[in-house]
């Protein structure tokens, strides 16, 4: 899924961190986030959708107030040409009044395990529940295709816009434990 000329969407679903560290700085999070997917990621379309996702992440840290329009304007101005701004581009026109499903069917829903087929519905699923980490888990599962994927980048962005307690305790208690360091 990797590999030097990957358009894939792991980069993606593994940047919400460089976000929320640099959420002082988009475009320093867009920085960043290429430099973390170019490891795996050597195509440009996979670096677009990690620049996407990092930036999407710092502005629900430092933004989340502010609302959809403000989310989709400043991926768009930070992520590259391509196909991955192009889906954006049409998850920022397309209405949440439709179904998950039905979104999945015009976004794509990452069943092609690529960036341009992956980030545009994360995007769109996120912005439809920013402020409800469950809603918008939900929502992501019912667009089908690669459910994981998609999950961790909407989960992401929605943790980070709507805190570490709009997560319900009995998910967080059911996860496999985490390591800690000193």
């Amino acid at each position: 899924f990797g590999g030097r000329g990957s358009r894939g969407n792991g980069g993606a679903m593994r940047v919400a961190s460089v976000g929320a560290y640099f959420a002082d700085d988009p475009e320093r999070a867009a920085v960043e986030a290429r430099k973390s997917a170019i490891v795996t990621h050597f195509h440009p379309e996979g670096q677009a959708g990690a620049i996407a996702i990092a930036v999407a992440c710092a502005w629900a840290v430092s933004h989340h107030n502010e609302g959809r329009d403000s989310l989709f304007n400043l991926v768009m101005s930070l992520t590259p040409s391509g196909e991955t701004r192009d889906g954006i581009e049409q998850a920022r026109g397309t209405t949440h009044e439709l179904s998950p499903r039905s979104a999945a069917s015009l976004l794509g829903n990452g069943s092609r395990v690529i960036a341009p087929d992956t980030v545009p519905f994360a995007l769109w699923c996120a912005s439809r529940h920013l402020d409800n980490y469950v809603e918008a888990m939900w929502s992501t599962v019912e667009g089908l295709g690669d459910i994981d994927t998609n999950c961790a980048i909407v989960g992401g962005i929605v943790a980070l816009s709507a805190g570490e307690s709009s997560i319900p305790p009995e998910w967080t208690q059911a996860r496999e434990s985490l390591l800690r360091t000193v």
